[in-house]
Formats: structure tokens, C-alpha cells, sequence
């Protein structure tokens, strides 16, 4: 359902405001009027409208694991073998349907724009697929399916850790070169998504290739992101291998700068932030999963005091709960400072809008004229947001993803009253999707 007027009691514009009144046209906000009255066939959205959420990083098929790897305990790497087996058992069809769910997942959650960190391209051993790109073209379609926009960041991954080949399950990760990889990239042009380009991390793309690249992402005028430092094994290893630090070996390569986004930078040296600061990069934080592999609580003080834009993802998806993401950047680091309140809440809303937004490529993140027309409403009257003294406090410190009750995507309503317009059972599609990829 498109809708050409909404109306909301509450909403965050540069503040919070009483009686907005939105006018679109097409899939942006053509006009903002506050303190209006909501006129007859408006949308009227209760509780706090905020601009929609946008999740950085994502690995949809993730999902899958919910629940299951926490019986024996371990780490990141004894949980990435286990996330090896659900990878193993991906097609084409298994993809779309699981990224499907997913995403109506999260359009339930009040996310409208998801970035997927894409790497599992080709068929089993390695095989390129007749179409090249078909899996790729199984998480765009899956996208358009839930209703929330997509930019797909095609992952470089060549090698299985510093001087090792792909092995097993990796195999589907790789391109044999990098000049292969940009090749096949280059060949997929999909419609109403943004594309962008992936380094997976220094231990899977060694210097030179990230100096390739880095130069394909400028030249094709892309976001470009990589994984950065989430364990502290990775930052030895890299030492070991090439005397310098992951950000260090990045920075090299010419991968820092301004359309640059790290995910995790959980474990940087004081060098390590000069260099993302200096260079403008941004940084995705994903609390809940690094909460959950046990990587250790990221500088996000220390990130913001050195000029560095914080956005957030849900990564593994062991939790789609983008309040939840935001309230833990400031609740870690209470629990490693031993002080509260470090972040206010509408920089950490910004964290999940506006900046987010940008490390994606999309004019979005923010009620205004002239922006997309993407927009999260939540209730405010709920058991955990009831009786809260400011909207945009209760949003960050005690709503969830369960107090979403509607959400707008260009215009287009998705998530009315709850419910998913277009997926009539999310639930029932993630126990489907997930029964046929895991054992």
C-alpha cells in the first residue's frame, strides 16, 4: 500500500515534535509541517516515528544458527565451523528463502535498509554457477520480497587465513583471483539496489589484493567495507604474517578513507585509531554478536573521541534488535569504564539511522525534505515503554524490536499494526528456511 500523507503524533526531525505532517511524492518526503492537524486519509502513526533503521552488516544465513551453537561453548572460531556446515548446504532457492525470512525478520524489527556482507557466491568446490551471480541475485530478490531496501556488499575471499589456501566449505567463497572477482562483480548490475564492495578481512585478502580492491570501489564510486580486528588472534597472526596491524595493512592498501566502513574494530592500538580517524573511516559496531562469540568489548569512547562515525549491524543475527544494538554500545562500555552514560541516546539513534544510512550509499536516516521516505514507528505505551519521561530516551534505553508497530519503506507501507504485509508468516518462513539448510 503506497500512502501519499502520513501523519504522526510524535516523531524525531532534528528533535522531537508534536503533529507531523509528511507529504510524498514518489518514494521521498516531498514536505514536513509540525504542529498540524492529521487531515482526512492521512496514515496516522502512533507512539514515536523515527526514521527507518538501517542494519550496516548482515550475514542473512546466520540466521540459521539461532539457538544452536551455544550448547559446548568455544569461541569465534569453533562457532565459525559450525557456521561452515549451514554454508555448505546453501543453493540458490535455500538462500532466497532463508534471506527472505530474514528480512521480514527484520521489517518487523523497524529496519528498512539492510547491508548484506555477501561472500558465499558459488557452488560447491568452488564451481562458478552457469549464472555467475545467481546468488547474489537470490538475496536481491529476497529483499524486494520483505519490502526493505538492500545494498549488497560482494565480499572479496580468496584464502582460508594467513598462507592458506580455501578449504572445504570456503571453496564457495572464492574467486581464484581478485581480478576474477571484480570481473564478476563488474558483469551484475541489479535494479533498485546499491552495490558495494567487501574485503572480508587480511586474513583472506592479503595487501595487494586489498590495494586492487579498494581501487575498483573508487572508481566505481562504491561503499567499501571490511572486517577489522575482531579477535585478537586475527591482529597476532596479521603481526606475524606482515609485521604490521590489520588497520596498518589497510591503510596501506588504500582501503581507509571516507566511503570506507570497519565492522568490529573491537581490538585497535592507539596507531590503529589514529589511522581510521586521520582517514575519515567509519566503524560498525555489532554488540550482540560480539556478545555473543565472546570477541571482547569495542572502543566506542575511544572511536568517537577520535572524529570516527559509529554505525551498527546485527551480523551473525543471533539477535535483530537494532535498540538492542544501540543501548549495548553505551552499556559495554559502562561495564568496562565503571561509569554510565558515555553516548546520549540521540547519538546512538543516529548510530542507527543517519550514519548507518550513509556507510550504505542511500539518502536516508533522516525525516526531512528531499530524503527517502522511510519511516519506523514505535509504541510508546507498551510494558517496557510506558510511563517513560522522554520518546527518544525510551527508545534507546527500553524499547525493542517488539515495540515496532509500523514501518514505511519509499512510501510504501510494509509493517501495519505489527504485521508483515507481504510475508503473512515470518515465523513459519524461518522455521521452513532453516529446517532445509541445517542438519
Amino acid at each position: 500500500m503506497r500512502v501519499t500523507t502520513v501523519y504522526c503524533d510524535t516523531a524525531w526531525l532534528d528533535r522531537v515534535e508534536q503533529g507531523v505532517l509528511l507529504s510524498m511524492k514518489g518514494d521521498r518526503i516531498a514536505s514536513v509541517r509540525v504542529d498540524a492537524d492529521c487531515p482526512d486519509g492521512a496514515l496516522r502513526l502512533h507512539g514515536l516515528v523515527l526514521p527507518g533503521l538501517v542494519n550496516v552488516h548482515s550475514h542473512a544465513f546466520h540466521r540459521a544458527l539461532r539457538g544452536r551453537t551455544h550448547r559446548d561453548g568455544g569461541d569465534f572460531w569453533s562457532w565459525r565451523s559450525l557456521m561452515y556446515r549451514v554454508a555448505a548446504r546453501l543453493d540458490p532457492d535455500t538462500y532466497h528463502a532463508l534471506a527472505r525470512a530474514v528480512y521480514g525478520e527484520m521489517a518487523l524489527a523497524g529496519i528498512t535498509t539492510v547491508g548484506e556482507f555477501h561472500y558465499v557466491h558459488h557452488d560447491h568446490g568452488g564451481a562458478p554457477y552457469r549464472e555467475p551471480n545467481v546468488m547474489s541475485e537470490a538475496l536481491v530478490a529476497a529483499a524486494a520480497d520483505a519490502g526493505v531496501r538492500l545494498t549488497l556488499l560482494d565480499t572479496c575471499y580468496l584464502r582460508g587465513g594467513f598462507g592458506r589456501p580455501l578449504e572445504g566449505p570456503q571453496l564457495r567463497f572464492g574467486d581464484r583471483s581478485v581480478e576474477a572477482w571484480a570481473a564478476r562483480v563488474s558483469s551484475y548490475h541489479p535494479a533498485d539496489v546499491r552495490l558495494g564492495a567487501a574485503i572480508h578481512s587480511v586474513r583472506a585478502v592479503d595487501e595487494v589484493e586489498a590495494m586492487f580492491v579498494a581501487s575498483w570501489a573508487r572508481e566505481a564510486a562504491v561503499p567499501l567495507h571490511f572486517h577489522l580486528s575482531e579477535q585478537p588472534a586475527e591482529n597476532e597472526r596479521c603481526l606475524a604474517a606482515t609485521g604490521k596491524t590489520p588497520s596498518a595493512v589497510l591503510a596501506d592498501a588504500g582501503a581507509l578513507g571516507a566511503a570506507s566502513t570497519a565492522v568490529h574494530a573491537t581490538h585497535l592500538t592507539d596507531s590503529d585509531l589514529r589511522l581510521l580517524g586521520t582517514s575519515r573511516t567509519s566503524v560498525c559496531l555489532c554488540p550482540t554478536t560480539e556478545r555473543d562469540l565472546g570477541d571482547g568489548i569495542g572502543p566506542a569512547g575511544q572511536l568517537s573521541d577520535a572524529g570516527i562515525l559509529l554505525s551498527l549491524g546485527s551480523d551473525s543475527n543471533a539477535v535483530i534488535d537494532l535498540f538492542e544494538e544501540a543501548r549495548l554500545v553505551d552499556l559495554h562500555e559502562r561495564l568496562s569504564l565503571l561509569e554510565r552514560g558515555g553516548h546520549h541516546a540521540v547519538d546512538l539513534l543516529e548510530s542507527a539511522t543517519t550514519t548507518g544510512a550513509a556507510a550504505l550509499g542511500w539518502d536516508a536516516g533522516r525525516i526531512e525534505e528531499g530524503a527517502l521516505a522511510d519511516l519506523t514507528a514505535i509504541t510508546l505505551d507498551s510494558v517496557r515503554t510506558a510511563g517513560a519521561a522522554d520518546p527518544l530516551r525510551a527508545a534507546v534505553h527500553a524499547a525493542t524490536a517488539a515495540d515496532v508497530t509500523d514501518v514505511v519503506v519509499g512510501g510504501e507501507v510494509v509493517v501495519a499494526g505489527g504485521r508483515h504485509l507481504r510475508i503473512p508468516d515470518v515465523p513459519g518462513s524461518l522455521t521452513a528456511a532453516i529446517r532445509a539448510v541445517v542438519d
